[in-house]
């Protein structure tokens, strides 16, 4: 799927798909059916990377868009005024900072709350919530969340279930097919996996579901240009074969950090004594992913400062490239004290001196001797 997928050789032959960078198409008359007359509703070559997502995770139909947010923002468009979410607390700072302080604005209200605890999540919910936003692993405490429990409470009340897949990737794991609704993907991160594009895409579990997302995406006018569009259908083909060195990689740096006494706390889903191990090994076939968080002593000072130390490890907002990135998250946070004060109750200010790893395709026992002499 990963190196076939977008299609069959074009009539030339081609082995690799065309880019079509036409923003307009000739059309017989004005009336006709036909698939393609701007580029905003379909181009040729968006059409074959959505082809290519839909059947990564198992879906119906996907839209791609120009950025994560954009495919994020897309998706609470289906919200109304009036309307509650129920959210990870522990999720991307940007997505928590729209459910919290912008979508009010709205009338829509978010609830955050742990949502590895099912119960707490049956017991958040009010007569007018009707969305449950998910990430598992979370971002950047990398917990478990149940996707079959939570997608089970939200049909039960006629909400939908959105998974933002981002850090495990399809790789790893398919949320449609533990009877979620809808996927997000910021195609920016493994999708891609080159540190070289944006891009975004929701994947739906039904035909109602892509139609309404499709016509968020025509209206909203998020999407990504033809060469965009090409280059990560170029990344996904090579998919499999990073993620498998990224998450070898990642299971050694893990255990070592789990070994090391200057480190407090190891939070990766991948170790036998992560609270949710056996959970995450059910709901996760292809892997536990290749994000890292640990904990040192100091708090964002030292974290601040064991980031700045790294070599291999480069400091840089992002993840799910090749290379190897660092970020202290709750240090990066302090930075920005307005931005803190409009993220009520995050649990990053719990974890002062929290590191967050991408792991990359270096050399596993490089990275660990980049870890061990910045840790001093």
């Amino acid at each position: 799927m990963l190196i076939h997928g977008w299609s069959e050789p074009n009539a030339e032959g081609a082995i690799v798909p065309p880019i079509h960078p036409a923003s307009t198409f000739v059309r017989s008359r004005i009336d006709d059916d036909a698939r393609y007359h701007y580029a905003r509703r379909a181009n040729p070559t968006r059409d074959a990377l959505e082809s290519l997502l839909a059947g990564l995770e198992h879906g119906v139909s996907a839209s791609a868009f120009s950025s994560g947010m954009a495919a994020i923002n897309a998706v609470l468009q289906l919200l109304s005024a009036g309307d509650r979410a129920v959210v990870g607390y522990d999720s991307y700072l940007t997505t928590y900072h729209l459910l919290a302080n912008d979508l009010p604005r709205y009338g829509i209200e978010a609830d955050f709350l742990d949502l590895s605890d099912p119960e707490a999540v049956q017991a958040a919910i009010k007569p007018n919530t009707r969305l449950i936003w998910i990430e598992t692993p979370t971002n950047p405490l990398l917990d478990i969340v149940d996707l079959k429990a939570l997608a089970e409470i939200a049909r039960g009340i006629g909400a939908l279930s959105v998974v933002d897949n981002t850090f495990a990737s399809p790789y790893c794991q398919n949320p449609l097919d533990h009877g979620v609704d809808l996927v997000v993907h910021s195609t920016t991160k493994y999708l891609g996996g080159h540190s070289d594009l944006l891009g975004g895409a929701v994947t739906s579990n039904s035909e109602d579901l892509a139609m309404r997302i499709a016509d968020r995406q025509y209206n909203l006018g998020a999407i990504p240009s033809p060469f965009d569009s090409w280059l990560l259908m170029r990344g996904i083909r090579t998919l499999g074969v990073r993620m498998g060195r990224q998450m070898t990689n990642a299971q050694a740096v893990a255990e070592w950090l789990d070994d090391d006494p200057r480190v407090v706390r190891v939070f990766y889903p991948g170790l036998s004594d992560h609270p949710r191990h056996e959970l995450a090994h059910a709901q996760m076939p292809g892997g536990f992913g290749a994000m890292v968080s640990f904990e040192i002593r100091g708090g964002s000072e030292a974290a601040r400062l064991l980031s700045q130390r790294t070599t291999l490890f480069r400091l840089a907002t992002s993840l799910g490239g090749v290379e190897s990135l660092i970020f202290p998250p709750t240090a990066w946070l302090e930075t920005d004290p307005e931005l803190m004060a409009a993220i009520p109750n995050s649990p990053w200010a719990h974890h002062p001196g929290l590191i967050r790893l991408s792991v990359g395709i270096e050399s596993g026992a490089d990275l660990i001797n980049d870890l061990d002499r910045a840790l001093g």
